[in-house]
Parts: C-alpha cells; sequence; structure tokens
C-alpha cells in the first residue's frame, strides 16, 4: 500500500488549471490502491473529473463513443475512486482505485498483459474466468 503523506498547504482544486490536448482531454492511469499495479489509461475532460470527484466512481472520456463512461457501468468491473493526483506538469492524473474485477475489456486485469523482452511479444496474463 502507498503512504499519502499530507502536507500544510492547501488549494482549492480548479480542473481548469490543467493542462488538456486539442481534444480538451488529458490522460488518466489507474492504479490499484492495494498492489499498486497499473490498470489502464483512459482519457477524461474537465467535466469527468468533476463527475470522478463528486461520485467518486471513476468516469472517463469515451473518445470512440464522444461520451462519458463510469467504468463498470455495463460490465459490473468498477473503479472506486481511492485518491486522486496531478502529476508535476499538471499534463496527467493518476487515479488510485479500488478495482471490482477486471479493468481491462479484454477481461485481463490489467491493459499492461504484454511485454516486449528480445524483440518478443509475451502475453503476462490471461482472461480472468
Amino acid at each position: 500500500m502507498q503512504k499519502v503523506f499530507m502536507m500544510q498547504a492547501s488549494a482549492t482544486f480548479d480542473p481548469t488549471t490543467l493542462k488538456y490536448n486539442d481534444a480538451g482531454l488529458i490522460p488518466a492511469i489507474a492504479q490499484d490502491e492495494t498492489s499498486g499495479e497499473v490498470l489502464m489509461m483512459a482519457w477524461m475532460n474537465a467535466e469527468a473529473i468533476e463527475k470522478t470527484l463528486e461520485t467518486g466512481r471513476i468516469t472517463y472520456w469515451s473518445r470512440s463513443r464522444q461520451s462519458f463512461w463510469i467504468k463498470g457501468e455495463s460490465s459490473g468491473h468498477t473503479q472506486e475512486l481511492v485518491d486522486f493526483r496531478v502529476d508535476c506538469d499538471r499534463d496527467c492524473l493518476l487515479v488510485l482505485v479500488h478495482q471490482t474485477g477486471p479493468a481491462c475489456h479484454t477481461n485481463r486485469r490489467s491493459c499492461f498483459y504484454t511485454a516486449v523482452r528480445e524483440g518478443d511479444e509475451i502475453e503476462l496474463m490471461s482472461p480472468m474466468t
């Protein structure tokens, strides 16, 4: 489990202070709060960030559907927000989550299930049953 250090100074968070790409999106990396495993990367816009912080359910922006996507809404493989972090350049997010079920649409625990080793692709995990 990661240790969270609290600093004395705080400021009200404003999503408009983040650095978004030309499409108004920012990458968000989901990490399991217990194991530290990186689960997936998806995109958020300012409204998805606000929804995530308001509800505690991770809300992404689906580029293919051009709509909000609440993780697990249809699959039941939910992500509950534990901690929300902004990187030093303010152009990437880290969401520490409590993951229920697989995070990947391929039914694997993580989207990062393929390694490249000595020029070969190696599948590191099978779909969950």
